[in-house]
């Protein structure tokens, strides 16, 4: 009878150990290939959509900016997390203010055409720093500033840092009370140094993409102004590697400067006015604005019926018209 003999183990095993190094060298060839991938659909969208404004150099940081309009006051508008200059040229705000101000609208640090140099936490406090001296650069005196949803962070840290140098605060569906945030631990991890570089320049650009029309149709939910914002808003320049960083960054970083403000909300005593839509399918306006405006000394509380996060866009008018009586206060 024929006895099969098996091969021995000192033979089989080389070839089995062998296909490791192949599979690892397959993973960073493919990662390699979706970063240039990546790259060129970066360099694609900013030739599709070159800067809008003027720039200024402050401590290491290639601020973008737009100016419009004329006028002894001032108003500086803030974006949200993940926006641009675009967001608030697209609802209509500018050109209703424009008519009476003179109007600046900056690219917060990390996003649009501003960077936002590595090596520093750009937390509230940093970018307050940076707008108030730009701020200074401009000639810009007592601006009123209007933040829009993480904006509204940068606007109540530039006034609690510099109170004289401000008229009002405008504070737009903003994030003010530390609350458990689902969203947080699934966005965030791009924005973690080093290690969520791999992840920005191979699954979240793609997964940005999948994800964007649900984005979109949460933060204008129940409301309208959803289509005109994607005819007008470059969603390419905002799902750059570089952006989707700030963006992620900035996610982590909502909740810990919600519970560092919290704080001190009593201690502002700028004049603010606290707008939210009362549809907001983001951040809850009862929970965050309303209770807000009863802890600020000098506040009122605006709410929008109808309207969702991105009240600007939805009640462009009513808008306008807040920050104009803002301009009026002492």
């Amino acid at each position: 009878m024929a006895v099969a003999l098996a091969r021995p183990r000192f033979l089989r095993a080389p070839q089995r150990r062998g296909r490791t190094p192949w599979l690892a060298l397959a993973a960073v060839a493919a990662g390699a290939a979706t970063a240039l991938y990546w790259r060129k659909r970066t360099r694609a969208a900013e030739r599709d959509h070159p800067p809008l404004g003027r720039f200024l150099a402050i401590d290491g940081v290639r601020l973008h900016y737009v100016e419009r309009g004329r006028g002894e006051q001032a108003v500086v508008l803030l974006h949200g997390n993940g926006s641009m200059v675009q967001d608030f040229l697209a609802s209509g705000v500018v050109d209703r203010l424009a008519a009476r101000h003179r109007v600046i609208v900056f690219d917060r640090p990390g996003f649009g055409y501003s960077t936002r140099p590595k090596g520093r936490l750009w937390g509230p406090a940093a970018q307050a720093e940076l707008m108030l001296a730009a701020m200074e650069r401009l000639g810009l005196r007592r601006p009123v500033v209007v933040g829009h949803s993480w904006g509204t962070l940068v606007a109540f840290a530039m006034g609690l840092r510099r109170p004289e140098a401000l008229r009002s605060l405008v504070l737009i569906s903003g994030y003010y009370n530390p609350t458990v945030r689902l969203d947080v631990p699934l966005l965030a991890p791009p924005g973690i140094p080093v290690l969520g570089a791999p992840l920005r320049w191979t699954l979240a650009p793609a997964l940005a993409r999948l994800v964007f029309p649900l984005l979109m149709r949460r933060i204008f939910a129940p409301g309208r102004g959803a289509r005109r914002f994607a005819e007008q808003f470059p969603k390419e320049l905002a799902l750059r590697p570089a952006q989707i960083r700030a963006s992620a960054a900035e996610t982590g970083l909502m909740i810990p400067a919600a519970i560092a403000y919290r704080r001190r909300q009593r201690h502002l005593r700028l004049p603010a006015l606290v707008i939210a839509g009362t549809g907001d399918r983001l951040i809850n306006t009862r929970k965050q604005s309303s209770r807000l405006a009863e802890r600020l000394p000098r506040a009122s509380l605006h709410l929008i019926p109808g309207a969702g996060h991105m009240v600007h866009h939805q009640a462009p008018g009513r808008v306008a018209a807040l920050i104009d009586l803002a301009a009026t206060m002492p």
